[in-house]
C-alpha cells in the first residue's frame, strides 16, 4: 500500500495511492492514522486498496480522488515523535568530504518543524543564503521498539519513504568553524520534505537495493544505491534500539550518497529511491533584509562542495 498525506480543512488526512491517483481514505470509512494504516493486517490492507482502486476507476472526483502532483500534500508521516538522521553512512560521501568513514552510525535530529510534502515550496529564510540538496531512503517505524536483533528489526518497520535533508550549508560551516552545534542549518522550517508515499515495508523486501538520484531543474546531481551504506537498514535499527527507544511514527533518514550541492532560488529539486516515487520540491529564496552595519553576509563558495574544502557533509 501507498500512503499520502493530504492536507485538507480539517487537518491531515491519510490518502491511498492507486496509481498516479490519491483516494481520501476517511471517505472509504478508514479513520486510522498512517501507521496504523501501514501495520493494518495484510488482508485489511488489500481490502481498503481494494476500496480505493473501485472509487478511483472513474478518475478524479473533486477532493475524493485527485492526481498525485494536484493533490495538496503533506507529510505522508504524522505525527513524527522524532527524526533521527545519519550523516556519512556513505563511504564516498565521507571520502569526498575529506572524513574518514565513520566506526559507528554518527546521528543528530531535525526537528518536525522542518516536515513539508511533496510539492511544496521550500522557502529560504534571509538568515541563509545557501540550500543543499541531500536526498535519501527514511524509515518510518510501525511499533515501540527497544533492542532490536538482525532476526527483529523487520518487525518494527512501518514502511519507507523519501526524505531530501536540505541543509543551510553556509550556517552550518560558520556554526563549525565557531565550534558550535549546527542544528540549526538542519532544523530550518521546511527543510525536511518527505514523500510523496509511505510505502509498505511489503512492497520493500530489500532496503539495500534501492537505486537513488537526485535531481535539480532535470540535471542529475545525485547517483547512488542504498547498497552503499556503511551501516545497512538493520544495522541502524539495532544500534539505535540499543540506546533509545524507537516510537511508532518515528522517521529514520539513512544518509546521503556523494554529490551534494547548492540549490539556486526558483530551482526544483526531485528525489528518487527505487520505485517509491519521486519527491518534488521548489526552492524559493525569500528577500534578504538589511544586515547589521559592518556585517558581512553568510556565504559558502560553490566550490567548496567539491574541492575537498572544509565542508561537513550529512
Amino acid at each position: 500500500m501507498r500512503i499520502a498525506g493530504l492536507r485538507t480543512p480539517d487537518g491531515l488526512r491519510v490518502g491511498i495511492g492507486v496509481g498516479d491517483l490519491v483516494v481520501r481514505a476517511d471517505v472509504l470509512g478508514l479513520h486510522a492514522g498512517p501507521v496504523a494504516a501501514a501495520t493494518l493486517p495484510p488482508a485489511e490492507r488489500e481490502r481498503w486498496q481494494a476500496a480505493a482502486a473501485a472509487r478511483a476507476a472513474a478518475g478524479p472526483d473533486g477532493d475524493v480522488v485527485q492526481p498525485l502532483d494536484e493533490a495538496p500534500l503533506g507529510p505522508p508521516v504524522w505525527p513524527v515523535p522524532k527524526m533521527i538522521c545519519l550523516a556519512l553512512n556513505y563511504r564516498a560521501h565521507a571520502q569526498e568530504g575529506g572524513f574518514t568513514p565513520p566506526a559507528r552510525p554518527v546521528t543528530f535530529l531535525k526537528g518536525p518543524n522542518t516536515l513539508t510534502g511533496h510539492g511544496c515550496d521550500v522557502v529560504v529564510p534571509p538568515l541563509t543564503r545557501r540550500i543543499d540538496h541531500e536526498g535519501e531512503l527514511a524509515v518510518v517505524i510501525g511499533r515501540r521498539s527497544r533492542n532490536l536483533t538482525g532476526l527483529t528489526w523487520r518487525e518494527a518497520v512501518a514502511g519507507y519513504t523519501i526524505c531530501n535533508d536540505l541543509t543551510a550549508r553556509d550556517l552550518q560551516l560558520d556554526d563549525i568553524e565557531a565550534r558550535h552545534p549546527w542544528d540549526l542549518s538542519k532544523s530550518i522550517d521546511g527543510y525536511g520534505p518527505l514523500g510523496p508515499w509511505l510505502v509498505t515495508a511489503d512492497e520493500v523486501p530489500d532496503p539495500q537495493a534501492l537505486d537513488l538520484e537526485v535531481r535539480v531543474d532535470g540535471e542529475p546531481r545525485q547517483r547512488g544505491g542504498t547498497d552503499q551504506m556503511i551501516f545497512g537498514v538493520g544495522e541502524l535499527l539495532t544500534r539505535l534500539s540499543a540506546v533509545m527507544t524507537l516510537e511508532p511514527g518515528d522517521v529514520i533518514a539513512t544518509g546521503t550518497p556523494d554529490g551534494i550541492g547548492p540549490v539556486p532560488d526558483g530551482s526544483t529539486v526531485e528525489v528518487r529511491v527505487g520505485d517509491l516515487g519521486v519527491l518534488r520540491n521548489r526552492v524559493v529564496f525569500a528577500p534578504a533584509g538589511p544586515t547589521e552595519p559592518g556585517a558581512p553576509a553568510a556565504t559558502v563558495p560553490a566550490e567548496a562542495v567539491t574541492t575537498g574544502g572544509r565542508v561537513v557533509r550529512s
